[in-house]
């Protein structure tokens, strides 16, 4: 604002004037004599230093464990007009990089910047399955600004982490603590790079924990918080007020891009198990039940005879699964697993996967109004056979499937008894994008019943160049006929 105005009146409004500024003038010198001899307390000096020396200290801890991550990678993309809205990964990945003009492909490198937390003095790092998918030179920029080339040991895209190492010894490391303790209100702070400013730390309380259904991985089971992450957090440390790493600081919740007060991390817990399993196995083993589960609703509740309002309903069970031969039935409640409350399906869903195969494991169960006790020798759980034909030279090119099994069902909301194979990708060259799409279930291939992925091999592989295809499929809570044409 310019404060150099031009002046008009009489010489008395002028008088008045500054009789007027004069008097606000001492007025204004006496209020902040007066505030300042208020002053503040030595107990609320007090007070607030020693908070302030307790979060340096933290602060200190965690710093030099967290490091910066950052990623070159070739992608091929359709360009479109809307620019670069942010490096991290976690943008990338759901919203892929921006810019160009539409309708061109090409490809092109593209940088990333993330977070992680150097677990172990031999330079195991953890960090999320987003900031390093797909990356083809990783490098790892510690706290004393040293560059490292990073190597991926092993990745989670079902609860998105990942494992790196660097060729370094003797590093500084952040302790596991037991997220599991963690409540509502307790003080963390998020350690990370937003934006690329390195050694970034905020504060904020636990807003919640156990949020699942977030739609961000298989297995959910989320610390929600409040302290600010923002791009480029994405792999970062959350750590409790002992300085131990108590979450992998994940995604946010935004409409405009930028921090809102709802940030995510995966538990340490959850973490821990998934790494020690990358590192001992070069993968993630997870214990298998074979059963198809969902909450209970009060319209369930009441069909059913339930009084209850908590746990896993059982809604399907696999042939010759550890649940099947254990004796579990459809309509079965679990409410406890080795003694453990069960609240829904999801918090079975990730018990059961974090129990070791082989083990002998005891559910409390409801049936048909009375409890019990069901011991089951867990099973491995194994990824269904995907199939990606992208040398049939035919219209069903660049269609990926994948079996259905209960657990896909049930985490689509599809029908018990549909039968088929789950298409989980079309690719941007395939004859079929814009048909088909992730998510629809295959029926029939030219009137020809699809029961499994060696039923679609079969039928794909017959089909010519130049073939057209009839598919029945499933979608949107309906089956319809569709034809596709060359």
């Amino acid at each position: 604002m310019n404060v150099f105005k031009k002046t008009t009146g009489n010489v008395l409004k002028t008088g008045a004037l500054i009789l007027a500024l004069f008097i606000a003038s001492d007025l204004s010198s006496h209020s902040i004599v007066s505030a300042k001899d208020k002053g503040v307390s030595q107990e609320s000096i007090n007070m607030l230093s020693k908070l302030s020396q307790a979060l340096d200290e933290v602060a200190n801890i965690a710093r030099p464990a967290v490091v910066n991550i950052s990623t070159t990678s070739t992608i091929t993309m359709e360009d479109n007009p809307f620019g670069d809205m942010f490096n991290d990964p976690f943008f990338r990945h759901f919203f892929g990089d921006q810019d160009g003009h539409p309708g061109q492909k090409r490809k092109h490198k593209s940088a990333a910047l993330g977070s992680g937390v150097v677990v172990s003095e031999q330079g195991y790092i953890l960090t999320n399955n987003h900031v390093v998918q797909g990356a083809e030179e990783i490098k790892v920029t510690l706290y004393d600004k040293r560059e490292f080339k990073g190597k991926i040991v092993g990745t989670d895209p079902r609860t998105d982490l990942a494992v790196v190492k660097i060729n370094a010894k003797d590093l500084p490391t952040l302790r596991f603590g037991e997220s599991g303790k963690l409540k509502t209100g307790d003080i963390v702070l998020a350690v990370g790079s937003p934006f690329g400013l390195n050694q970034t730390i905020t504060m904020g309380i636990v807003s919640a924990v156990g949020r699942s259904n977030i739609g961000l991985a298989d297995f959910e089971d989320f610390i929600q918080t409040d302290a600010a992450i923002n791009p480029g957090n994405s792999g970062g440390a959350l750590v409790n007020s002992s300085g131990e790493l108590v979450g992998i600081n994940t995604a946010i919740f935004s409409t405009s891009g930028g921090y809102m007060g709802i940030g995510f991390a995966i538990p340490s817990d959850m973490a821990k198990t998934v790494m020690d399993s990358i590192i001992k196995h070069g993968k993630v083993v997870r214990g298998w039940l074979g059963v198809s589960i969902q909450n209970v609703t009060p319209e369930l509740a009441k069909s059913l005879g339930i009084k209850e309002t908590e746990g896993a309903l059982i809604a399907g069970i696999e042939s010759h699964s550890p649940a099947d031969k254990a004796g579990f039935k459809r309509g079965d409640l679990v409410i406890a697993l080795d003694g453990k409350k069960i609240v829904d399906s999801t918090n079975l869903r990730n018990m059961v996967s974090a129990t070791p195969p082989g083990k002998k494991v005891d559910f409390k169960i409801i049936r048909e109004g009375k409890e019990q006790t069901i011991t089951a020798t867990l099973g491995e759980y194994k990824e269904k056979k995907v199939v990606k034909k992208s040398e049939y030279n035919n219209i069903m090119k660049d269609v990926t499937v994948q079996e259905l099994t209960p657990s896909m069902q049930d985490r689509l909301n599809l029908p018990e008894n549909l039968t088929g194979v789950v298409i989980t990708d079309v690719g941007q060259d395939s004859p079929a994008q814009g048909l088909l799409q992730a998510g629809d279930v295959i029926e029939e291939i030219n009137k020809k019943t699809i029961r499994s992925v060696q039923d679609y091999d079969k039928a794909v592989s017959k089909l010519g160049e130049n073939d057209s295809v009839l598919l029945l499929i499933y979608r949107d809570g309906g089956s319809v006929y569709l034809t596709i044409t060359p």
